[in-house]
């Protein structure tokens, strides 16, 4: 048996924050009805894989990455494509996998990697550094230690009495200081973590935190750098609770705005992003005034859809598609 500890000291706003989360996540199992839940699953892991992968340089759009789930041709670079092509097939996994089986994490990997680098589901052979854009914040421990240090720190997973929240943040942390493959360290290390989180409630499987990871991308290198300066994963700790929470918070139901049968019909017709002539002729509408004062005007004043060309509304080109409060309306009043 391990007898790893990894440094982290628990401190009292560590300790608010997880009374907080709990706190939070329990009120929201309560007032999250299942079925939709389900529904907003395919919504929650798109912006869950679109975070992750921004913060690793993907530019692909939370539209694209739908149309690829959709089997849709996008034109974007081919290594962007198969990232998300990766990352959708390995949360077609992520119920399966159990967080204290390390080849679980191997064979995530090489499902996350596959076609990307040549050791995709291994351990590294050389040494790396953690980079911060162009400037290295860390030099990993040597490839031939790799394999005992990850021994040791799925054996503290395994045994460990920490809170969940606590536990699989100090993993992240330890996990991004091994830097233990060549590629995909980051996105591997946050999976990890909503695995962890995943096994002690289920929502977590749901809710996307990389989004908001991918908006405080400085705070979350910082972060990481003041744990390893310090030999303590106090600071990371702080910081991911702090996204936890707030995106537990704003995962929160909301009240569905009120919505005219005829925007409803426009929100179920939209189809990435499509034109005016387009929408109408979905819709089986003829008359132009009609459609723009009963149906369009209404879901853009309430911010359920949006134009692709905002700065230029009357463009010929204008196309219109679901904003994020759009797709949680439909996802949210669809039927089945």
């Amino acid at each position: 048996m391990s007898t790893y500890q990894p440094p982290y000291t628990i401190t009292a706003e560590i300790l608010n924050r997880v009374a907080a989360i709990s706190e939070a996540i329990g009120r929201l199992t309560v007032l999250t009805d299942q079925a939709k839940v389900l529904r907003l699953r395919r919504i929650n892991r798109i912006r869950t894989i679109h975070g992750s992968l921004a913060i690793e340089g993907n530019t692909l759009s939370e539209a694209q990455i739908t149309a690829i789930l959709e089997g849709k041709r996008v034109i974007a670079p081919p290594r962007e494509v198969q990232e998300v092509k990766n990352a959708l097939a390995a949360y077609d996994r992520f119920d399966t996998w159990a967080p204290e089986a390390e080849t679980d994490l191997l064979e995530a990997h090489r499902i996350l990697m596959s076609g990307l680098i040549d050791e995709a589901g291994r351990y590294r052979h050389r040494g790396v550094g953690v980079m911060a854009g162009q400037q290295v914040i860390h030099m990993a421990p040597p490839a031939d230690r790799v394999p005992h240090l990850m021994g040791d720190l799925f054996g503290w997973l395994a045994v460990t009495d920490a809170h969940p929240l606590i536990a699989g943040s100090v993993f992240h942390y330890e996990f991004e200081f091994i830097h233990p493959f060549a590629d995909g360290n980051g996105r591997m290390g946050r999976l990890w973590q909503n695995l962890i989180l995943a096994r002690w409630n289920p929502l977590f499987a749901d809710i996307p935190m990389e989004s908001l990871i991918f908006a405080h991308q400085a705070e979350y290198y910082q972060a990481l750098q003041d744990s390893t300066r310090q030999n303590d994963s106090a600071p990371f700790i702080t910081f991911m609770l702090r996204m936890i929470l707030d995106t537990v918070t704003s995962s929160a139901p909301q009240v569905s705005p009120q919505v005219t049968p005829q925007v409803g019909e426009l929100l179920a017709a939209i189809q990435g992003e499509m034109g005016r002539e387009a929408l109408q002729s979905a819709l089986g509408l003829s008359d132009r005034k009609s459609f723009r004062e009963r149906y369009l005007k209404p879901a853009l004043a309430d911010d359920l859809i949006e134009m692709t060309i905002p700065d230029k509304p009357n463009s010929r080109l204008q196309k219109y598609r679901l904003t994020d409060k759009g797709r949680q309306w439909l996802a949210q009043n669809r039927d089945g």
